[in-house]
């Protein structure tokens, strides 16, 4: 008989062998929450970062982010919790990768420079094949992010999570159940603003800190004349910040080159890291990093 105590296997009940009624007498529930805590418990700092409105960067954010923090020594995991859009793989260059089973989980991807990463994008085998998951599908998977990643002793675990305050969101707050910090990113328009909204709001109801606002798509400066360019407006995140009373993290430059590099696999704090867009990135690093750990 298995239980909740006494299990040693070290992955979540859907992957256990003994997953059935006559070999084990575990609560599944029960015993999964155990092992996302035996899992979180090695990690210092778990960070989500959320937009609710799609198409606003937030997935080439968390990316840099991950890597600036990384680059700046500490050890960080980075979890692709948005599965109808899994697109973390596409921005390391990662497409190809497939993780390894283990007796005890599944190891994640490390990239060159030592960051951790988890997707479902490294088990599709045809990247153009759409996710229609029903929540209970998309629960167990994220229990499995949780739960069965040997994500071992990190610093920082970042999740990037999909648009929308869902199911993805309330199951990984629920089941981590002390998140460290959200860094909600946002465009300067209007609409990505009113969203914004929504995502803070869902944040503070959930008892999550919040990090701070990050504006991407900032000023865009001409590469001619190096006039500055306005395209989606300036100033809406800051002014957000500053209207709920919340750091203010810093704006990410609207860049064609940022674009290059998302398609190419090669993130912009690796490939140019004395770009402006660089340099704003490994700030925003340094601004989570003083927010989590306070003189």
């Amino acid at each position: 008989m298995v239980v909740t105590g006494e299990c040693r296997l070290l992955h979540t009940c859907e992957m256990c062998e003994f997953n059935n009624e006559t070999d084990c007498k575990a609560d599944k529930n029960e015993h999964n929450r155990w092992l996302v805590n035996k899992r979180m418990n090695e990690i210092k700092h778990k960070i989500i970062v959320g937009s609710n409105k799609g198409g606003v960067g937030k997935s080439t954010v968390t990316t840099n982010l991950a890597i600036a923090l990384a680059e700046k020594g500490f050890a960080v995991g980075l979890a692709d919790a948005d599965l109808h859009g899994p697109n973390i793989p596409k921005l390391l260059q990662a497409e190809n990768v497939r993780l390894k089973s283990t007796d005890v989980g599944i190891d994640p991807y490390e990239t060159k420079n030592g960051l951790k990463v988890a997707s479902l994008g490294f088990l599709i085998e045809d990247p153009n094949m759409h996710i229609a998951w029903r929540d209970a599908v998309k629960y167990d998977f994220i229990i499995e992010l949780l739960g069965n990643i040997n994500w071992g002793p990190l610093d920082y675990l970042l999740f990037d999570l999909p648009p929308g305050t869902g199911n993805e969101q309330i199951t990984i707050i629920d089941f981590i159940g002390e998140v460290d910090g959200c860094v909600v990113v946002t465009t300067p328009q209007d609409l990505a603003i009113l969203d914004a909204r929504k995502m803070i709001s869902f944040a503070r109801d959930s008892n999550v800190p919040i990090v701070g606002v990050i504006e991407n798509m900032s000023t865009m400066s001409c590469p001619h004349c190096n006039e500055k360019i306005d395209v989606f407006k300036k100033g809406g995140g800051k002014q957000l910040a500053e209207e709920l009373m919340l750091p203010y993290l810093g704006s990410i430059p609207l860049d064609g080159e940022i674009v290059a590099n998302s398609d190419s696999g090669d993130p912009v704090v690796l490939s140019r890291p004395d770009s402006v867009a660089a340099k704003s990135f490994l700030q925003l690093a340094d601004n989570v990093h003083k927010f989590l750990n306070p003189e």
